[in-house]
């Protein structure tokens, strides 16, 4: 779970108030309450701790409170609820300490942090690096087409060095309910302080240009074929965020299509694991299946998730013209076949 944003990019606690209201008539001696929502740093202690002590007991002495954030990645079957290590933190040392002893009968390994805004932070690190990381790899992207050279080429070569490097993959954007949405609450958190967080606004602004990238770099492709945007046939392959799963929420497909359909472009999908798609403005998006006929008849396939069910070598034999924004192998190098 993770606390949404409103329209303003601003943290929605709502659902956090409303579970601690609803815990307050029921709260009993000993009790331990464990947050692991993902929020700004200073939730559990601005936010939770206050309505939960409207109970008459006191946190730490008669009750106890922490956070322990959720380390899950949908999808991964190697690294699971067990075998990645919880970060817990009370809001003192017997919350702490009981949140620990709880936690550890479900999770192998449990890391004890000093406080419940230690814990936050570390969650809220830990996918603000992947965010940035990534909108320096979107940035390498863009300048390795600038250059004329192979983006995927130079980070694969890169990552052979075992030492100083650690690989990161461009694409049309970041989706998913962590990576678009976590560093928005350390934004939002450090402008009330009056700091600015600028590497996290930076990738965040990269981030969020890589959707129009892809669709400007869709038009010069069509261009340089005699084809204009408006009136082409586009089939994206992939809609979900990331591979292998059928969530499509903050998908950078979804955005990417939305803009083609703005330009005049007629849109479908295929994707193994999302059944429907209706765009931000209502608009239900045409879904396809995968086949030789179906990547013949359209002028342009634009790669947007990189799913294993996925024939690639069919891609690859049968669609005329493709845009690969995720690395795809199986074209790499032959006429027709273009990268972000």
């Amino acid at each position: 779970m993770h606390t949404p944003l409103r329209d303003t990019r601003e943290p929605d606690v709502s659902a956090i108030e409303a579970v601690g209201e609803a815990l307050v008539s029921c709260q009993r001696p000993g009790q331990l309450v464990v947050l692991t929502s993902t929020s700004y740093p200073g939730t559990t202690e601005e936010v939770l701790r206050p309505i939960l002590e409207r109970s008459g007991l006191a946190v730490g002495e008669d009750t106890f409170l922490a956070f322990a954030p959720e380390r899950i990645d949908p999808g991964n079957t190697r690294f699971t609820l067990r075998t990645v290590p919880r970060i817990v933190g009370g809001v003192d040392r017997a919350s702490t300490e009981i949140a620990c002893l709880v936690l550890s009968a479900i999770v192998d390994t449990v890391v004890p942090v000093r406080d419940a805004t230690t814990a936050e932070m570390v969650k809220v690190l830990e996918n603000s690096f992947r965010m940035v990381n990534i909108g320096f790899a979107n940035e390498v992207a863009m300048i390795c087409h600038r250059l004329g050279i192979d983006v995927w080429e130079v980070i694969e070569s890169a990552a052979t060095k075992p030492y100083g490097f650690m690989p990161f993959y461009p694409g049309p954007g970041i989706g998913g309910h962590c990576i678009p949405v976590d560093p928005s609450y350390l934004q939002w958190k450090m402008r009330n302080l009056d700091f600015r967080t600028r590497f996290i606004d930076l990738g965040d602004d990269v981030n969020r240009s890589m959707p129009d990238h892809v669709v400007d770099r869709a038009t010069d492709i069509l261009n340089d074929a005699g084809r204009s945007v408006r009136g082409s046939r586009i089939l994206l392959i992939g809609v979900a965020y990331k591979p292998n799963v059928s969530d499509i929420r903050e998908s950078p497909a979804l955005h990417v299509a939305s803009k083609l359909i703005d330009r005049g472009a007629n849109v479908r999908y295929a994707d193994p694991h999302v059944n429907a798609v209706t765009l931000p403005k209502g608009t239900t998006l045409p879904r396809v299946e995968l086949s030789t006929t179906e990547l013949e008849a359209n002028d342009l396939v634009v790669i947007t998730t990189q799913h294993d069910g996925v024939d690639w070598d069919l891609v690859c034999e049968r669609a005329r013209t493709v845009l690969d924004t995720r690395g795809v192998r199986a074209g790499r190098g032959r006429p027709g076949w273009h990268t972000l």
